[in-house]
């Protein structure tokens, strides 16, 4: 199946895909040694996707998909630094990717951490804290808004915040101003699987 080139298709694939993971009924495309050596030589993957580092939340299953599909980013509750923000930048600026997905997750333990850390004024070990400082907007958002679970809050807040930073950046905004790049920022369940739109789905 050829790659979908603009970002309202890429991301229906991957939603498409999202359907399948959370109803059992997986494809596992683009997964044999034919796949690999069609991608050997080169890869035009229709997505990059920053997530989280956690074990349970490996993009490429839960959207379905396979070898060359989507570039790849995972730090600690999405945190982003220049080198992450130019790993998510590649694929756009270098061979024209048309979507990012920033990727949060129910239960997330590095967004915890980097709660409880600020809450308590207590810096968190070697280069964990590194973590905290790049979630601390993220946090200051969740005190504002309140709610029952400050925590979730907080993890939702920093999909969005990340989201709209790498949309509005010097280097992405004219992309996505002409329309050839979507920048989502979404929010997966552990417990049923389902990714959840929060903002800048393509129409």
């Amino acid at each position: 199946m050829p790659a979908p080139t603009t970002p309202a298709a890429a991301f229906a694939r991957l939603m498409e895909g999202n359907k399948r993971w959370v109803s059992g009924d997986l494809q596992h495309p683009d997964r044999d040694p034919d796949r690999r050596e069609l991608v050997a030589q080169q890869q035009e993957p229709y997505g990059s996707v920053l997530s989280c580092i956690d074990s349970r939340v490996p993009p490429e299953l839960l959207f379905d998909t396979g070898l060359g599909d989507l570039y790849v980013m995972r730090t600690g509750g999405e945190a982003i630094g220049p080198v992450v923000t130019g790993s998510v930048e590649y694929g756009p600026m270098t061979s024209g990717t048309p979507l990012i997905v920033v990727l949060g997750h129910q239960r997330c333990g590095a967004v915890k951490a980097a709660y409880e850390s600020l809450r308590d004024g207590k810096p968190l070990p070697g280069n964990l804290q590194a973590i905290v400082k790049a979630l601390e907007p993220a946090y200051r958002q969740a005190v504002r808004e309140g709610g029952g679970d400050p925590v979730e809050t907080m993890a939702r807040a920093q999909v969005t915040l990340t989201a709209t930073d790498l949309r509005t950046n010097n280097d992405l905004s004219p992309l996505v101003k002409k329309g050839d790049l979507a920048v989502v920022g979404a929010y997966y369940s552990l417990d049923t699987g389902k990714v959840e739109v929060l903002s800048g789905a393509p129409s």
